[in-house]
């Protein structure tokens, strides 16, 4: 053994043995996002694959520079898992990936306690029009028009259980593209996976609904955990 080579290996077995520092916490979510809408509220829906119908829906606070979890509770997606938001198409019961602004809330029940959103309360002639020929194609109606057909839209009040408390996901929203896709909403869980929308449970949404704050810019991040669709992308 060469000189010092003693004090070598015997350093190292200190090296070794002692404690080393704490390892370095992940960073929260929403600090790898590529944007988070500019506000300091976010709401992650991440599913662990591309064609998963389940996964986990998140709701965050930016405070003093920092995301910190204010609440989670699994989440259902479409029947045919998620796609990238600008490449969907209408009917695909698929949950459009990206980064969206959530515009109001709605529901059968009234809101619950604390809501601050503005939260429109569904009535026997309130209609979400998802007839690509009509003018009003993606849009809130009351009644509805007579060129939003029936069979191609939602009767809001006919689905008692999803729709007892809604938020409205920006998707399609702002300049709609007829085919893209209407009606995408976070919403209570029916019997299964969505046609496309975000489902949690009741007791989820109203929590959702009690937290978010318009003055603080809420957004919706809708993703995966890698690959196309990976969240850290929006």
């Amino acid at each position: 053994m060469r000189p010092g080579a003693a004090v070598v290996l015997a350093s190292a077995s200190l090296l070794v043995l002692a404690p080393g520092a704490p390892p370095t916490a992940a960073p929260p979510l929403p600090a790898l996002l590529a944007d988070t809408g500019g506000g300091s509220q976010l709401i992650t829906a991440q599913a662990p694959s591309a064609g998963a119908t389940s996964g986990t829906l998140t709701w965050w606070d930016l405070r003093d520079g920092t995301w910190t979890k204010a609440g989670s509770a699994p989440a259902r997606f479409g029947a045919n898992g998620l796609v990238e938001g600008g490449s969907r198409r209408q009917g695909t019961n698929t949950t459009p990936a990206g980064l969206y602004d959530l515009p109001y809330a709605f529901g059968i029940k009234p809101a619950p306690s604390g809501t601050r959103v503005t939260y429109r309360p569904v009535r026997q002639n309130s209609w979400w029009c998802e007839d690509n020929a009509s003018r009003s194609y993606n849009r809130w109606t009351e009644p509805r028009p007579a060129d939003c057909r029936a069979a191609e839209s939602e009767h809001l009040i006919s689905y008692t259980q999803q729709y007892a408390h809604a938020y409205v996901i920006g998707f399609n929203y702002a300049k709609p593209v007829r085919e893209r896709g209407a009606g995408i909403f976070l919403h209570v869980n029916g019997r299964a996976a969505t046609a496309g929308c975000v489902s949690v449970s009741a007791a989820a949404m109203r929590a959702v609904l009690g937290w978010a704050d318009p003055g603080r810019r809420p957004h919706i991040a809708i993703g995966t955990a890698s690959g196309p669709t990976a969240i850290v992308r929006y």
